[in-house]
């Protein structure tokens, strides 16, 4: 398995995962075109973020989004893992802890002050994985306005 960061080459298929995931996770059919545009904006900007993917045999196989959050309290830049896909037959095979390993890596090198993600409460899968990794849960619940529908 190789983890690498994503290029422009790898739009669709990102795009593709964040649509298969909003169905499966939130039952939300996102908008094809924007999803790509956003996949695109992030890509085309590393002031955003970046994308990781783990392909095996040269297939892209899973992704991971991290974004950047300031922290006055700790004078630095958490990391944020978003938008953590898997195709349904690569799952339970270690791609994701791949993924996660790199990202720790890299934000150590990088000197980023920790990681973070939000989960939905009712994944019981992804929680139990994330604290087998050694995240432990927060004391914050999340909380926003949504000016953009994602439909």
């Amino acid at each position: 398995m190789e983890i690498r960061r994503a290029a422009a080459s790898d739009i669709q298929t990102i795009a593709d995962f964040n649509a298969a995931m909003a169905l499966e996770t939130e039952e939300v059919a996102l908008d094809g075109e924007r999803v790509s545009a956003g996949v695109e904006a992030l890509i085309r900007d590393a002031s955003k973020g970046f994308y990781l993917v783990a392909e095996i045999d040269g297939r892209v196989v899973g992704q991971m989004m991290l974004t950047y959050e300031w922290s006055d309290w700790r004078n630095g830049t958490f990391w944020w893992i978003q938008s953590v896909y898997v195709r349904p037959e690569n799952r339970r095979g270690g791609v994701y802890r791949a993924m996660y390993a790199h990202a720790v890596d890299l934000a150590k090198q990088q000197r980023a002050c920790g990681l973070r993600l939000y989960v939905e409460r009712e994944n019981a899968i992804a929680r139990r994985t994330y604290e087998d990794l050694g995240m432990s849960r927060t004391v914050y619940d999340m909380y926003e306005v949504d000016f953009v529908p994602s439909r």
